[in-house]
């Protein structure tokens, strides 16, 4: 790991940039499912004493009050952190878009967001439904909250092509950013290359698969012989796709250990990583070739600790 002026310099200093020149950290750190209160505060305190510097919350997961407490009192300037928000998915009517941004605004008590998402295409109760004409009108709101600079980028979260290109269609500022699920084994492609085509850069949720994919046999193969924890591959091949990783927990030392993916996974053992499918199932791919093994003896000792065990960790 690098060093700049006595600190870490690691990944967690690198950016995509967006299609309107605003740079992204390539890992963030997700807030999804951690309670507001002092256990999302102390999280995000660690988090960003660990040097991340990308913080994803969202209304509807009702820590936003929790983020902008921890964000003032770390200590870290404000221009440092890149802040996330998004208005809940069970709005449709355009009219109350901008009474939700200022709650969501109050809560975080900040004077901007670095970057404001629908959080979804549908109501999660009505998921697949057609929400097209709606989400154009919402849309017509945000480019308003950009154009104020109290948003300084806006994107959709959980869109399909279908979604983006309704969006697209008549739009007078292109969303920057689909956040997406993400994962080994499921990363959209057809959802990824659009976004690729057309300069809306992905964020990964669940790269983890919510702890499901820290079983997975084939990549904990593979981390042995890294000598790396199979959190640590899933986080970096996800960064390795030019797609900002969006890790989650609550437990300092994994928060540190999920941001150690200063390594480079080979072209080889990513186009492997690529090939394998249902990674949280029974068929997890091609078979590994004597490149992709370690016999227990080469792996040694040290194996077991580099592997955690899925149930001690609740991760996104």
């Amino acid at each position: 790991m690098r060093r700049q002026e006595g600190h870490l310099m690691s990944i967690l200093q690198e950016c995509f940039p967006l299609a309107n020149g605003k740079p992204i950290p390539k890992i963030g750190f997700g807030t999804w499912q951690i309670p507001d209160g002092d256990q999302a505060y102390q999280a995000i305190l660690a988090a960003l004493a660990s040097g991340y510097r990308l913080i994803d919350t969202a209304q509807a997961y009702g820590n936003e009050a929790s983020v902008g407490r921890a964000m003032r009192d770390s200590g870290v300037p404000r221009e440092e952190i890149f802040v996330t928000s998004k208005l809940p998915a069970e709005i449709k009517d355009h009219e109350e878009v901008q009474a939700s941004f200022e709650a969501t605004m109050k809560a975080l008590d900040l004077a901007y967001v670095d970057l404001y998402l629908i959080h979804a295409p549908w109501p999660w109760a009505q998921m697949g439904a057609d929400f097209s004409t709606q989400n154009k009108a919402i849309w017509r709101v945000f480019e308003r909250i950009y154009a104020s600079a109290r948003a300084e980028a806006i994107g959709v979260s959980n869109f399909d092509v279908d979604h983006l290109q309704s969006i697209l269609n008549g739009c007078l500022v292109d969303p920057m950013v689909n956040q997406i699920k993400f994962f080994i084994g499921h990363t959209q492609k057809e959802i990824s290359s659009f976004c690729r085509d057309h300069a809306i850069q992905i964020e990964g949720y669940s790269p983890l698969a919510t702890g499901a994919i820290l079983n997975n046999p084939a990549i904990r193969d593979m981390a042995i012989r890294y000598e790396k924890s199979v959190a640590q591959m899933c986080i970096r091949y996800v960064s390795q796709k030019d797609v900002v990783a969006l890790p989650k927990s609550t437990h300092a030392a994994r928060i540190l250990e999920n941001a150690d993916v200063d390594f480079a996974i080979s072209d080889e053992d990513m186009a492997y990583l690529d090939g394998l499918t249902e990674t949280v199932g029974g068929n997890h791919g091609p078979k590994m070739t004597s490149r992709h093994t370690l016999s227990l003896k080469a792996a040694g000792s040290w194996a077991g600790a580099l592997i955690p065990r899925a149930k001690h960790r609740r991760s996104r």
